[in-house]
């Protein structure tokens, strides 16, 4: 489907695209002042703007004819759009880098996932849970800890250890389930990245991981992520 607009259908740059466009199979859609000129015989629909006078004092700059195909188009885009029931969901979709965009942005978009994304069962040992939070890509400074079964349990960071390494010595040889904060803060794939870094600065936390709807663990949230993208606006 091609929409073309010519309010003198005439325009030699778009008369020359009627050919191939036809011959790709495609309908064509018109707004034209002129439905019997060139663009409207070779077009499957006209939207007659009818005749216009332009504001131009020369009556030659399209203005006036300008003017009433944004507000026909707008007219069209609104009808198709209530016709296909388009949400605000669709509408994120196909315009993430606009307003509504970022306020629909969810977190699956956003968070790391992977080798990215680091863990260790409630049984490893601290020095372990360091290991990983070193080696992991983007040195995100915490890490999920999981069950067996991969369900999220509890969630150690960087800050944990500074904060009981002066008093424990043996701090690195204990099992983290024994250090880490249980029942973490914790958000879904389909969260709204927006509430998502409204938690983390409520909470003042960096991190948050993301489970789903069964509890598994299937991501992390960096506060860094959000900030970095430009993507997410928290509601005032």
């Amino acid at each position: 489907l091609v929409l073309i607009l010519s309010n003198s259908g005439e325009t030699e740059e778009i008369v020359s695209l009627l050919s191939p466009v036809k011959k790709i199979g495609a309908a064509i859609i018109s707004i034209t002042g002129e439905p019997k000129s060139t663009l409207g015989r070779h077009s499957d629909v006209v939207l007659d703007l009818g005749k216009i006078e332009e504001a131009c004092p020369l009556g030659l700059a399209p203005s006036a004819s300008s003017t009433a195909m944004l507000a026909l188009g707008d007219a069209l885009a609104l009808t198709v759009a209530r016709r296909r029931k388009f949400t605000k969901e669709d509408y994120a979709l196909y315009h993430p880098g606009g307003e509504l965009g970022r306020k629909l942005l969810t977190v699956d978009k956003v968070m790391r996932t992977g080798k990215a994304n680091p863990v260790v069962r409630c049984d490893a040992t601290v020095r372990e849970a360091l290991r990983v939070m070193t080696e992991t890509a983007g040195s995100p400074g915490a890490t999920s800890v999981v069950d067996k079964a991969g369900k999220l349990v509890g969630f150690f960071t960087d800050g944990d250890m500074r904060r009981r390494l002066p008093s424990n010595p043996d701090l690195l040889d204990e099992r983290v389930e024994a250090v880490m904060t249980r029942n973490p803060k914790r958000v879904t794939s389909g969260h709204l990245a927006s509430e998502a870094l409204r938690m983390l600065r409520d909470y003042k936390i960096d991190q948050l991981p993301v489970v789903n709807a069964k509890g598994k663990l299937i991501g992390i949230l960096d506060v860094q992520d959000l900030l970095d993208v430009g993507k997410v606006e928290t509601e005032a």
